[in-house]
């Protein structure tokens, strides 16, 4: 398990540097704080990676927002949205970035840029302390938590704090954090989440709790890394996003779906392959995004802004390809 100064090390370093597989759906591990009503909170005690290698308690996920205008074949044209994982994530260059950061170069660009962007979140576990929810505690009472960037602000303040003199996931000196949703210009927001200001040894029931089922590697949770077929889709799916066409679920449903849409068949390599590949959407949520309400958030339809006269995506990845070159 990591110090807390390996950790405020680590922390620091990386913000020099930036100048400043999913599991199974069902096993209902993941806590949807997110559904709690506006003023409510829960109290969550988060625990160390069971990865020993890994410096921090989290792990960092990278995931880019396709949207589609409806799905092709479907009378409903309802946009949907696919969630696809970032290169980036696994260290290596992602083919949608390399064709979105010539975007931001151009000022008519800079908004398709920001909606095709890499989206962070973080993976946590530990246990609900206080729940908001009022839900019935699973078999294994160690939950995960998809945590967004605004309460992971919040969290990493506290790390870097002199004034913190134990980890956070101590087991006899640990604090637990106080997940608060409120409103603001109609979503959720978190920014009143808190350390609790008292320390509090695990009791004897949540000590048994890790025991008896052993905390998860949080990397295992990330999706499963594309390999050259799923990369294909990738590639295909953002081309045609940024053109303004749906979804087509048989040419790559088998790897990548909307949420709510059920596996189906289809090979643009006219192959096979595992339906592990596919992403699940048990959490596809962004709770720093998540409407306050439970109602749906009309959202208008994905378009592409007019570059140089032309409003045709297709003209504006020509366009950008071909400033590339020269």
């Amino acid at each position: 398990m990591a110090t807390l100064a390996e950790i405020r090390a680590k922390l620091q370093a990386q913000e020099t540097k930036q100048g400043g597989g999913d599991r199974p759906a069902g096993d209902n591990a993941i806590y949807p704080f997110w559904n709690l009503e506006q003023g409510k909170e829960s109290t969550v005690r988060f625990l160390p990676d069971g990865d020993t290698n890994n410096t921090f308690f989290w792990a960092e996920r990278l995931m880019i927002k396709l949207p589609f205008a409806g799905i092709k074949g479907d009378t409903d044209n309802k946009q949907v949205q696919v969630q696809v994982p970032c290169m980036e994530m696994y260290g290596e260059t992602c083919p949608i970035l390399s064709e979105v950061r010539g975007w931001f170069k151009d000022k008519t660009l800079e908004e398709q840029g920001r909606k095709y962007w890499k989206k962070r979140s973080y993976i946590f576990q530990g246990f609900v302390v206080e729940d908001g929810l009022k839900e019935e505690t699973p078999a294994n009472p160690i939950r995960r938590f998809i945590i967004g960037p605004q309460i992971f602000q919040l969290i990493k303040s506290a790390l870097v704090d002199p004034e913190l003199e134990e980890l956070p996931t101590d087991f006899a000196r640990g604090v637990d954090f106080k997940l608060t949703k409120t409103s603001k210009g109609g979503y959720a927001d978190y920014s009143t989440s808190k350390w609790s200001r008292r320390e509090r040894p695990l009791t004897d029931a949540e000590l048994d709790g890790v025991k008896a089922n052993g905390l998860f590697n949080l990397t295992d949770f990330l999706p499963k890394k594309p390999g050259d077929v799923e990369l294909k889709v990738i590639k295909e799916m953002f081309e045609a996003s940024v053109n303004g066409e749906p979804f087509d679920k048989d040419a790559w449903g088998q790897y990548f779906r909307p949420a709510g849409m059920g596996q189906v068949t289809g090979d643009p390599n006219k192959g096979s392959a595992p339906a592990a590949a596919a992403i699940p959407a048990d959490d596809n949520v962004d709770p720093d995004e998540a409407p306050v309400r439970s109602a749906p958030v009309s959202r208008p339809a994905a378009t592409a802004p007019a570059a140089g006269g032309s409003g045709r995506a297709e003209d504006i990845l020509a366009m950008i390809r071909n400033r590339q070159k020269s």
